[in-house]
């Protein structure tokens, strides 16, 4: 607030004046104003003014317009002196006056200087005041300002026509600052508190310049307000035209007999439209669609693929969440063991991420990769955790998918375009958080027409799926949500990048004892329901489910275990309607079995019966478990040519090779002529020559095979191994430990040597096994022929060999006399 130089006293040049206040108006010295006055007070103002005061009054604003009758506090100090030029009563009670503003004044503040005037018609306010005087010399720079501001009304004149033409030609013609701001700011649109700065600047010349900045903004905003009131009449008028046109086209629909009203639909399909949580930017462009689809006819093909289109958008469950219940632990735990016996661990992770569902409001969907022989239950357990979460459940088989459209969809450039599987699924669920299960993963390849697991990377990493594009869509679709669960039943057919993506689940192998259970519990109820029969119809022996599972069955799984129960339900079945007797009970024995289901497939126990030289047990790890797998060794005399047969990959014929160097460089302490390996052809074979093998696990099985046929030493018989060697001999580690024990133990081993570093492994295998095997943990190949060679390390290392052709050729006559441990 600048000061003004009144110190409040009275003064000759203190004057008297009746007081109005205004609302939300600012009066100017030279400019002219009609306002409708209805307060009372106001009203006796201005009627003294005319009768008493020369026609003059003091208009002051108030600060805070919705007050009616405001206190001394409550209006701006500086007002103007004004003269009423003309005054007329309207039918309301109101009054129409015209004021002109003469001269700036401010009035004192203190009580006894506002009086207000009680008469029987009302009281009013009267005012001392005194004038004030403006400031600033005339200047090149305010003429510049005063030439700048005339350029500025005229270009205001030309965008506003509310302003009168008169009125700009008026204030061209003004030379004074003062006055030009003064005439000038009536005409400009901005609140009255910064009118009321401009009114307090007694500076003329800084007055105007205030006033100039304020034309040159209200130059703009009317400027935009014109281009946005043409644009809203353009859309108005293009609005009013298409609803015209279209009531236009209903009526030749109608009076054709057409029953589809494409504007009709199209409206339909925009409600639908508004109805869906969706992105603006999504809901935009399938809106251009709709619009597209106005404009065509209804029997061409591209309506046919645009209105496709749309469909498939809006029939997507966009948003749409299914509430999933109070999760119960409890509960859930007994879901999973009522369907499953057994697997533990992937049981033990479901029922943490529903125990961390349960204090977190939104989680990530997790990825779990269930990985196991075929039969042990990958699908199945995936069904379970969609029971325990309450949640739609959906199965997807990848299994020789080659086009990578199949995930992320074909673009929409034919007729026959459609989405992903992905997105097909979502739209049967009508739910954005199911639980989908992408079975066979592993068996998925890449063609000419692109890489499906590459795709897979952006629908099962949870830093993307929030926005998958599907091709055929091309929009944004959030797959957060949905609970993805993958099965493989290995790893070497999934990219790395891809099994970075999931949490890997190994489901092994079914122990005798746990498929029994399975047998019982699960696969015998479920199939004599199937076939018709009661449970009393069938009894079976104590040992007769294992004896399918030991004779009639060789796999990790139970899916040929629960093959062979059917064909029992099948042949009894048949006895039952053959003899007419629906409660007849046929027993199931050992000695029925062969009748039922025929010879038996395999033989319990695939040991050899006695120890053999060069024979010797190896383990393996397969798609379907664990195996037993014979290497044997023949010596035959030549000059060093080594056959390896049996269908081995690149793998293990380089582990015979290792093997053969590494007794070669060994030679010395095994008792072995510098030039064995020239006098003798060695022929490795493993039997069931049509089963590909291969795998890094073979090479301690073939160094032994080896060394018992060069040194006439037999292999223990009840003993297997696995391992890989180096050069040197040392003992490495493999995969697959608990698959190759269940192997051992089927075939009745006694002991099994592993690699010391698998050690930390066995904790994973279960103790029914263990306490029927002896496990020895080796570093290097010779604890290895320690172990496994008849006789022990006295037999190798220190005595002579039986007098076999081959080995006496191979010998030496001296042989070491000291272990080389």
């Amino acid at each position: 607030m600048p000061t003004f130089g009144f110190d409040g006293k009275k003064s000759p040049e203190m004057l008297t004046l009746p007081m109005m206040s205004l609302r939300e108006v600012v009066m100017f010295p030279k400019s002219i104003v009609p306002l409708f006055v209805g307060r009372e007070a106001s009203i006796k103002a201005i009627e003294t003014a005319v009768a008493d005061y020369g026609k003059q009054i003091f208009l002051v604003t108030q600060k805070s317009p919705e007050k009616e009758h405001p206190e001394p506090e409550d209006l701006y100090r500086v007002g103007t002196v004004s003269k009423i030029l003309q005054m007329l009563r309207l039918p309301d009670g109101t009054i129409k006056v015209l004021f002109e503003g003469v001269s700036r004044a401010v009035w004192s503040p203190e009580d006894d200087m506002l009086q207000y005037v009680e008469e029987e018609e009302g009281g009013y306010p009267k005012a001392r005041f005194a004038p004030l005087e403006e400031s600033g010399e005339a200047s090149p720079e305010a003429k510049a300002l005063i030439r700048a501001t005339h350029e500025a009304l005229d270009e205001f004149g030309k965008v506003n026509k509310k302003v009168a033409p008169e009125a700009i030609l008026a204030m061209s013609t003004i030379k004074d600052p003062g006055q030009l701001a003064d005439q000038l700011m009536p005409h400009l649109k901005i609140d009255f508190a910064r009118k009321q700065e401009i009114l307090e600047e007694l500076d003329a010349s800084k007055r105007l310049e205030r006033v100039y900045e304020l034309l040159l903004g209200e130059i703009e905003i009317v400027s935009i307000e014109k281009r946005v009131k043409g644009r809203v009449k353009d859309q108005m008028e293009k609005n009013q035209r298409e609803y015209y046109l279209n009531e236009q086209v209903k009526a030749i629909n109608k009076e054709m007999g057409r029953e589809d009203d494409p504007q009709a639909e199209a409206l339909e399909l925009e409600e639908a439209l508004d109805a869906k949580v969706m992105t603006e930017e999504n809901r935009e462009r399938v809106r251009k669609e709709i619009k597209k689809m106005r404009t065509m006819q209804s029997s061409s093909a591209e309506y046919t693929v645009v209105r496709n289109y749309i469909d498939w958008v809006l029939d997507l469950p966009w948003g749409s969440i299914k509430d999933d219940k109070d999760v119960d632990i409890t509960n859930a735990r007994a879901i999973l063991d009522e369907d499953h016996y057994g697997l533990e661990k992937p049981k033990e992770r479901i029922l943490e991420y529903l125990a961390v569902q349960t204090l977190v409001e939104t989680m990530k969907g997790p990825i779990l990769c269930f990985v196991g022989p075929p039969g042990v239950g990958k699908t199945s357990i995936a069904k379970s955790i969609a029971r325990s979460m309450d949640r739609e459940f959906l199965r997807l088989s990848l299994g020789g998918v080659r086009d990578e459209a199949e995930i992320r969809g074909h673009r929409r450039t034919y007729v026959g375009a459609m989405p992903g599987k992905i997105i097909q699924s979502l739209k049967r669920v009508k739910h954005n958080n199911p639980v989908i299960c992408l079975d066979e993963v592993d068996k998925m390849s890449a063609d000419f027409r692109g890489d499906p697991s590459a795709a897979l990377l952006e629908v099962l990493d949870p830093e993307q799926n929030y926005a998958f594009n599907d091709h055929y869509l091309d929009l944004d679709y959030d797959l957060s949500k949905v609970f993805f669960i993958t099965t493989a039943n290995s790893l070497e057919g999934i990219p790395l990048p891809l099994q970075d993506r999931m949490e890997i689940i190994r489901l092994p192998g079914y122990l005798e004892t746990e498929k029994v259970e399975i047998a019982k519990g699960f696969l015998l109820p479920k199939q004599i329901e199937q076939h018709g029969l009661k449970p009393e119809n069938l009894k079976f022996s104590e040992n007769a489910i294992l004896d399918v599972v030991r004779y009639y069955t060789r796999e990790a799984g139970v899916r040929n275990l629960e093959r062979e129960l059917a064909s029992i339900c099948r042949k009894s079945a048949m006895k039952i309607v053959e003899e007419k007797d629906r409660d007849k009970v046929i027993s199931v024995t050992k000695q029925s079995l062969s009748k039922m289901l025929g010879v038996t497939k395999f033989s319990y126990g695939e040991r050899e019966k006695e120890a053999q030289v060069g024979v010797c047990n190896g383990l393996a790890w397969t798609q379907l478990g664990g195996e037993m797998l014979l290497v044997e060794v023949a010596l035959m005399p030549g000059k060093g040519k080594v056959e390896i047969t049996g269908k081995l990959g690149d793998v293990m014929q380089e582990s015979a090779r290792a093997a053969i160097s590494y007794i070669r460089a060994r030679s010395d302490l095994l008792g072995l002529k510098p030039d064995f390996n020239t006098k003798v052809d060695v022929h490795i074979h493993v039997p069931d020559g049509a089963t590909p093998k291969d795998g890094p696990s073979a090479g301690i099985t073939l160094t032994t095979a080896l060394i018992s046929a060069l040194l006439n030493i037999p292999v223990r018989h009840d003993l297997a191994m696995t391992g890989e060697i180096t050069l040197r001999g040392r003992v490495l580690p493999i995969g697959g430990l608990r698959e190759k024990l269940l192997a051992a133990h089927r075939g009745l081993i006694k002991t099994v040597l592993i690699p010391s570093e698998n050690e930390k492994n066995l904790k994973d295998v279960p103790k029914d096994i263990l306490k029927d095997l002896e496990v020895i943990p080796v570093k290097t190949m010779d604890e290895v022929i320690d172990k496994a060679l008849k006789g022990g390390p006295e037999t190798v290392w220190n005595k002579q060999h039986g007098e076999a052709p081959v080995a006496a050729e191979l010998l030496k006559e001296d042989r070491p006399q000291a272990s080389p441990q």
